[in-house]
């Protein structure tokens, strides 16, 4: 999954080797402010919902979640360069609230046709145990099922990023006929415009060692998988981030520790597979996002580099999908935040003015002043 600084692909293909999981963090010692979102039971379609077009577009917003709480983020940015995280770097989203293990990780967030905003999530504690949520090191044993073994996956939708719904969904209880899984991971949304529905896919893993990426056909709700997940052949690999440009679906993933990258003119299948390594890195890297750049033919690929010291966000820039421009590291090149640090596995999404205006003004944001 896009997930952490303990995942290790051993190799380019299906087969699949994973690191022990590191030390636990040390946890914030300061109270958190109050994560200023709201679950609510339903939501009522705004009158103004629907399609969003780029000429609408004023702003961004990412989410991403950190290690030693094991929850979620927003930062919001006018530019696409700087990001100020809204929640003074506490979050939004308290995993704990949420996740069947008490943590969430690997937060994605998209925008239906609709106008929606649909935001998954990895239902994963790494230091459960450590934080008095359960007795073991896992849920299940560790020598059977590997590192993590969970099974869920959390679903959430909003119109206005701040009032959502809320739903926990155990893939292996909803579809029995696809086995004994090892975990589910990383779920991304994306709009599958043959099928007219959003389209959730994530990694599962098999046998400790055999991790593919799967998708299925997600309800209007965005409460469930309505469709048995299928697996994307000729990939083998983690953390999947699907982008459909101009007829062809660009897919960068995660494969021995390094950021791939294939195309297809079909969703599902037909994945051409580039050999060698995308990002810069020289040390471990995982969680590829692309975002465009609102108003230019430019992409920006984000991925979270876990095995640099301390862990960081890197970005390279692309026009063609071929040619990549490395911006370095948050703070350490063109791409600042403002008052946030370490950010893991993350995605970022253009907003309308009056959206950015919307959460800044929600979360007592003063943009002016970064």
């Amino acid at each position: 999954m896009k997930l952490l600084s303990c995942l290790l692909l051993a190799a380019a293909a299906a087969t699949t080797t994973f690191a022990q999981a590191p030390a636990a963090p040390t946890p914030p010692a300061t109270p958190r402010r109050p994560v200023g979102t709201v679950i609510v039971p339903a939501l009522e379609k705004p009158a103004t919902a629907g399609p969003r077009s780029e000429q609408d577009m004023g702003g961004y917003l990412m989410v991403y979640f950190k290690d030693p709480t094991h929850c979620a983020y927003f930062a919001i940015s006018r530019d696409g360069y700087t990001f100020t995280d809204v929640n003074g770097g506490d979050p939004v989203f308290d995993g704990a609230a949420l996740a069947e293990q008490k943590g969430v990780r690997d937060p994605h967030i998209a925008r239906g046709p609709d106008g929606a905003f649909y935001l998954a999530m990895t239902d994963l504690h790494i230091f459960g145990d450590r934080a008095g949520h359960r007795t073991t090191r896992w849920q299940r044993p560790e020598e059977k099922y590997g590192w993590g073994n969970n099974r869920a996956l959390v679903l959430m939708k909003s119109w206005d990023l701040i009032h959502w719904t809320h739903a926990n969904f155990r893939v292996d209880l909803a579809f029995p006929e696809l086995g004994d899984i090892d975990c589910s991971w990383a779920p991304q949304t994306t709009w599958d415009p043959v099928a007219g529905k959003m389209v959730v896919y994530f990694t599962i893993r098999y046998a400790n060692k055999h991790a593919n990426i799967f998708w299925a056909h997600a309800d209007e709700a965005f409460t469930k998988l309505e469709t048995v997940p299928k697996k994307i052949p000729e990939i083998g690999g983690i953390d999947a981030d699907l982008t459909l440009v101009d007829g062809t679906w660009h897919m960068f993933y995660v494969a021995d520790a390094k950021i791939r990258y294939a195309s297809s003119p079909r969703l599902a299948d037909g994945y051409t597979v580039v050999p060698q390594r995308i990002d810069p890195e020289t040390v471990n890297t995982e969680a590829p996002n692309i975002f465009r750049r609102t108003g230019t033919s430019t992409y920006v690929l984000m991925y979270d580099v876990y095995g640099a010291r301390p862990n960081n966000m890197g970005f390279s820039e692309t026009e063609d999908f071929v040619t990549f421009h490395h911006l370095g590291r948050f703070n350490e090149g063109v791409m600042k935040g403002t008052n946030f640090e370490r950010p893991k596995h993350g995605a970022v999404i253009p907003l309308t003015p009056d959206e950015l205006r919307a959460v800044a003004a929600h979360w007592q944001v003063n943009l002016d002043q970064k």
